[in-house]
Formats: C-alpha cells, sequence, structure tokens
C-alpha cells in the first residue's frame, strides 16, 4: 500500500500555485522558497474579521453534495499506458492501488474525474500522442497526472508544468499524488529508490495490481541497463541497471500462479544484463523460475541485448528447451553493419548476432527469434543498408520491429549529421517489403500442436493461442478453451498468424491452479479487502458513497462553523 503522507500540515490551498522550478522532488516539497508562510498569510489582512455565515437548509445540502465530489478515493480514473511491458507492468501496480484505496478505475475517459497516462519515450510518435492526450484532457476539464519515462527523463518540458508526475521509481505512491491531484494540488516524486547507497530495481513487486489480462503476469526483473546507446532516451528515464533478488522474484510468480495466472513475462530494459549488480545471472533466476511453473503454464523471457547472452548461451539453450518455457528469444539487431553498430555504441558486432542466432537455431530446434533494425540510423549508407537487408533475408525472421530513426532530444545521435527523411522513408519501405515477401509459417500447415489459449484477438473473432514457439494461433472462440492447453490441427497459415482446429476428443488441460481472478479484480489483496473493494465499486449509489460520505461532510462543516466561531473569540 502507498505510504502515509507525512507532515501533510504543510500542503498548500488547492488555489495556490506549485512550483515546478527548480523539480519538486517529493510530496513534502511542494512550497517553494518564494511562498508565504502559514504565517504570513494569517496575518496579511488583520483588518478582516471571519463571521460565520448562517445558511438555509437547501443551499447546506447543496454544499454538502459538491464536498462529496472532493474527497480523494471517490472519483474515478482513466489510465492509458503507452510502451513497452515494463510499462504495461507499471500501469497494472498503479491501477491496482488506487482500485484498493476506493478509486474506480473506468474504460471511458469521458465518464473519468481524472486521467493517468503513463508515458514512452522511445519514439518522437509515441510522446506526440502523449502530450495530445494531456492536451485533450486539459480542454475537457479533467485532472491529469503524468507518468512513465518522458517526464521522467525530461520534467521541464512546457506541456508538463503544473502537471502532478509520477517518476518510475515512485509507482508505489501513486495514490498520494492522486489524492493530491485530486484536491487540485501539483504534486512531482521524481527521485531514485537506494538501500545504503545502492539503487534499487523500484517499487516493491508484492503492490497490489490490476492486471490487464488476469492470465498474463508481467514482472519487472530488473530497471534499466548498462549500455549507452547514442539513440536511446530511455536510457535517461530508467537509469542503470538495477535488479531485484531472485527470491522476490520468485515469491511473485509464485503469487501469480496462485492467483490463476497461466503465463508469466519476464521484462525490462535488458533481461540478458541481470543479476549483474547483485551477483547473479539470468540462468539462475530462470532454472528457479521454472520450477515453481505448474503443469501446462509457460514462461516467456523479454528482450536481450546480444552482448549479455553470448556469455550463457549453453545455459539459455537449455532453458529455451524446457517445455514449460516458451522458444522464443528477442534480440534486436538494430543493424547488420558494425560501422553503424559503433556508431550506436552497441556494444558487438554483426557476427555477435549471428553467433547467438546460429548456436540457438541449432540446439533449440524451431525457436523463433524476433529483432528489431533501425532505418536510417545517422552517417548510414546505402552499403550499410545493404548488409541489414542481406541479414533479414539470411534469416527470414518470422518476427520483425522496423523503425524509422527518430532523433530523440537530448541524446548524442540527435546531434550527429543525419540521413534525409526521404531516404529514411525509401529505406523503411525497401526493409517492409522484403518482410512481407516471405511467409515464415507455410511449412506448418497440418501440423498438431498444444497451444495455451490466452487472450481475444482484435476483431473478438477467434481466441489466441501459443504454441512452444510463441507463434500466434487463432482458435475457435470457445469460452471453455480460455486459460487452458489444447490440442489443435493448423489448416491455414498467415504473415503473422496460424489457424488451428481442435482436435476431436483431445484433452482439455488446465494448466491454473485455481481459479483466475475476475477482470478488474485486484491482485493482491486478502479475500475479505477484494470483497469490500468490489463492493464499494459495484454501484455509484452505494450506502457508502452516499449516507456515510454525507455524514462525513455534515462533521466537517460543523466543524469549519466552530472553527470560525473560535477565531471571532480570538479576535
Amino acid at each position: 500500500m502507498a505510504a502515509v503522507l507525512e507532515n501533510r500540515t504543510s500542503l498548500v490551498i488547492p488555489t495556490m500555485p506549485s512550483a515546478c522550478d527548480p523539480t519538486i522532488d517529493d510530496i513534502e516539497d511542494m512550497v517553494s522558497a518564494q511562498d508565504p508562510t502559514p504565517h504570513e498569510r494569517q496575518y496579511a489582512r488583520k483588518s478582516i474579521v471571519p463571521r460565520s455565515r448562517r445558511r438555509k437548509l437547501d443551499q447546506q445540502t447543496t454544499e454538502e453534495l459538491q464536498t462529496d465530489s472532493l474527497i480523494p478515493g471517490t472519483q474515478k480514473i482513466w489510465m492509458r499506458t503507452w510502451g513497452c511491458s515494463h510499462n504495461s507492468s507499471d500501469g497494472e501496480y498503479m491501477a491496482g492501488q488506487l482500485a484498493a484505496s476506493g478509486y474506480k478505475m473506468t474504460d471511458d475517459p469521458a465518464e473519468a474525474d481524472l486521467w493517468l497516462l503513463n508515458s514512452c519515450t522511445v519514439k518522437n510518435p509515441a510522446e506526440d500522442h502523449f502530450r495530445n492526450s494531456i492536451k485533450k484532457a486539459q480542454e475537457q476539464d479533467k485532472k491529469v497526472v503524468v507518468a512513465g519515462c518522458v517526464p521522467q527523463a525530461q520534467p521541464r518540458m512546457d506541456y508538463l508544468k503544473g502537471l502532478s508526475i509520477i517518476g518510475v521509481q515512485q509507482i508505489d505512491r501513486v495514490v498520494e499524488v492522486v489524492d493530491e491531484a485530486v484536491k487540485g494540488h501539483s504534486v512531482r516524486l521524481l527521485g531514485q529508490k537506494k538501500d545504503n547507497g545502492r539503487r534499487l530495481g523500484g517499487a516493491r513487486l508484492d503492490l497490489p495490481k490490476i492486471r490487464k489480462n488476469p492470465l498474463i503476469e508481467i514482472i519487472s526483473i530488473n530497471t534499466g541497463c548498462l549500455n549507452a546507446c547514442t539513440y536511446c532516451k530511455t536510457k535517461h528515464a530508467r537509469g542503470d541497471l538495477a535488479s531485484y533478488p531472485v527470491e522476490e522474484l520468485v515469491e511473485r510468480a509464485r503469487q501469480s500462479f496462485q492467483e490463476g495466472v497461466c503465463e508469466i513475462w519476464l521484462t525490462s530494459e535488458d533481461t540478458g544484463a541481470y543479476g549483474r549488480d547483485i551477483g547473479t545471472d539470468l540462468p539462475t533466476l530462470l532454472w528457479k523460475l521454472v520450477e515453481e511453473i505448474p503443469a501446462g503454464a509457460m514462461l516467456r523471457l523479454g528482450m536481450t541485448n546480444p552482448p549479455y547472452i553470448l556469455e550463457h548461451l549453453e545455459e539459455m539453450a537449455k532453458i529455451l528447451a524446457h517445455p514449460r518455457v516458451y522458444a522464443f528469444l528477442h534480440v534486436p539487431v538494430q543493424s547488420a553493419s558494425d560501422s553503424v553498430l559503433m556508431d550506436m555504441k552497441r556494444e558487438y558486432c554483426a557476427d555477435d548476432f549471428r553467433r547467438v542466432v546460429d548456436f540457438l537455431k541449432e540446439r533449440v530446434p524451431g525457436i523463433t527469434i524476433a529483432t528489431d533494425i533501425i532505418c536510417g540510423f545517422p552517417g548510414e549508407t546505402e552499403s550499410d543498408f545493404q548488409e541489414t537487408m542481406e541479414l533479414v533475408q539470411t534469416y527470414r525472421f518470422p518476427s520483425l520491429f522496423i523503425n524509422q530513426f527518430y532523433p530523440r532530444p537530448g541524446t548524442p545521435a540527435a546531434k550527429m549529421e543525419q540521413v534525409p527523411a526521404h531516404v529514411k522513408k525509401q529505406r523503411t519501405k525497401e526493409l517492409s517489403a522484403l518482410f512481407h515477401s516471405y511467409n515464415p509459417y507455410d511449412h506448418k500447415m497440418g501440423e498438431r500442436q498444444e497451444v495455451l489459449v490466452t487472450e481475444e484477438s482484435f476483431d473478438a473473432q477467434y481466441y489466441v493461442a501459443h504454441n512452444k514457439f510463441y507463434e500466434q494461433v487463432l482458435v475457435p472462440k470457445n469460452p471453455e478453451f480460455k486459460g487452458k492447453m489444447v490440442e489443435v490441427d493448423i489448416y491455414e497459415t498467415g504473415k503473422h498468424y496460424l489457424k488451428g482446429r481442435l482436435v476431436v476428443e483431445s484433452p482439455v488441460f488446465t494448466p491454473s491452479i485455481t481459479q483466475p481472478l475476475q477482470p478488474g479484480e485486484v491482485s493482491g489483496l486478502t479475500q475479505e479487502l477484494n470483497g469490500l473493494q468490489k463492493s464499494s465499486s459495484s454501484s455509484s449509489s452505494s450506502s457508502w458513497d452516499s449516507e456515510q460520505l454525507k455524514l462525513l461532510s455534515v462533521v466537517f462543516a460543523i466543524l469549519a462553523i466552530l472553527l470560525v466561531f473560535i477565531l471571532e473569540k480570538i479576535y
């Protein structure tokens, strides 16, 4: 749960502007040196004597209803998250804490009182969407709280002035920040979590959360990285490597399975670097996690850069071949040109990447290797680009993330000589055409596969499952399949999917060791607290929302009148 506000009496009244420059690092630092002290405000107008005002009953009733709407914890919140699975996990944690505190999370931005916007700083378009959402919220007179990598990396941006900010390592204090934003205060929490001078991975892993998909748990195993890529803005936000202890990650996985999860995603800015700061490594963690995975449940490993996976190829091949681990690995190459990789400061050469791919393909037959490529990085020549084209032609990656280069403010690459925009666009188009020229799944036609069903397709026509190689398999939309391991025959293939038909009389296996949580249900709460949370959010006309809050507002009104009466006697 979020920490209790310290020194709450030091907060300023809602109409007072917050100090945003210099950056406010904590909720206790809301009052700037230039602001009048409480003593100065109290005696600035000595000639004014407060008088109690007699109100008619109907006027008082109206004011009570208005007071209700300002009590933190009674509002509706809409949250949007951009970016990677690490950001998604942060968003789930923030939603869980807010719901556990009494706020109602809504999918309708129009009915929300406050928008919580969780940003991504990887590309310009993502930040543009984020900035436009802030503007839209302000136009609709919504309260706004921003989170994620954009405000963490650049808190002084003009469009962030006056907004409350939650830093990427401060998500465990989201309730405090939202409480103050509801009351009209602007709060910024951007500090780093440390223990005896050592930087921690971030907020605790045992915080309440609302999983976007109750069947999938996203676990951040570390934050930050060891690289200093010249194009990367995320490093400015997430910082250097900070890993969670093995035992905490294992406990989080164990709890997830006890809540009905059947698939775990491990995520971070670089999973391959895990543990280097705390004296352990990724294979050690993975073997511990494998021991906790129930039969039929699956583990998916997140992105790893080539330099660190090279050190553990033997062990990683064994782990990826394990029946409860997806034979899938995301290894971004970015470019097949060594000169471009050097300018990027990627700390490996193209042959290192090839060695990783070739080794894993040999030891884990059928493994899916996903990769990223940046088109038009500063200084990239036509010859450099053709090397990248040859790499894709050779490996025919089934999953390829193609990115046109965008110079991010404050990065070294933004100061380099840029490739003309039309050239970047043309190269992106050429690489995309090559990628779409082959179908990686044609040879899968007619295969019989076991798949784990976890999602619904975007068009709502199918359920989405994944086979051992994390290839997307569309299956009939039968409610009995959700969260189950089923056997299918592949009867159709496409560029990004397979279609499977249930094998007649084949068993439907349930990997979950317990019933999954319901959508919107808070993870990590006791059964009693979950019941209270659900009852409090089930109806806006509940007894707590109406009778008790009205009574509370009457008490506040009486106290206010008594205070005015006391001040009259004093003066």
